[in-house]
């Protein structure tokens, strides 16, 4: 079932906005939220309980452990940005797809900033590393970008080289704009610093600079997935 589906708030036996969401994904989100707002010492399983209202039993019986519910933090946020990126539809224009999934990568972090600050700085209890992602599950994001990539030079838009390793250039990129956004640092100007960001770096790729613009205002007006 879509994430989609299950983040929805409806009412039960009268009571109007009522959280009936799975314990698991509120869990999960409670985690997040521990985690990027307060750090690791907040995260303990007597205080993520009593976030959604739970028994401690219940963070044991859905992840076993902390190291293991921190893991699934982060297979949460990478599942719904490979939600968000999959929703993207294939065009004939390739840069402007490429415009599209950047934009898509942004709203999703948007829409989930505590998920994403786990993903990407969270810190497990114990001040231990972040556990990294798993290849498959950043793969399975980023797998649209690598193929818009591979289109883009087969039609002569882009120099040949690795589709991932330009993928991950994107990606490089999109992510600092995104942390920066998300720190406050871009205020109402996000979304034009981005579009520009990514002309400017089809550009350095290979796209002549009239047809980066025109692809990449291309993905900015086109809907949102």
């Amino acid at each position: 079932m879509s994430y989609n589906v299950v983040m929805m708030k409806v009412s039960t036996n009268g009571a109007r906005g009522r959280d009936v969401r799975p314990v698991r994904t509120r869990l999960l989100e409670a985690a997040a939220r521990l985690l990027a707002d307060e750090g690791p010492r907040a995260l303990t399983t007597r205080r993520l309980a009593s976030e959604v209202g739970a028994s401690t039993m219940v963070v044991y019986h859905h992840f076993g452990g902390m190291p293991e519910l921190v893991h699934a933090v982060i297979a949460e946020g990478f599942a719904r940005l490979a939600e968000r990126m999959a929703a993207v539809p294939r065009t004939d224009d390739p840069v402007t797809d490429l415009g599209r999934l950047a934009l898509a990568y942004r709203a999703n972090a948007r829409a989930n900033p505590h998920l994403y600050a786990v993903m990407f700085g969270g810190v497990p209890p114990g001040g231990q590393a972040p556990p990294a992602a798993e290849p498959v599950a950043s793969g399975a994001a980023f797998g649209a970008a690598a193929e818009a990539a591979a289109r883009a030079m087969d039609a002569g838009r882009l120099r040949r080289d690795d589709p991932e390793h330009v993928s991950a250039q994107v990606w490089s990129a999109v992510h600092g704009l995104v942390m920066l956004e998300l720190a406050g640092q871009l205020a109402g100007r996000a979304e034009s610093v981005l579009i520009s960001l990514l002309v400017n770096l089809s550009v350095g790729l290979g796209d002549a600079p009239d047809a980066a613009a025109r692809s990449l205002r291309a993905a900015l007006d086109a809907p949102a997935p």
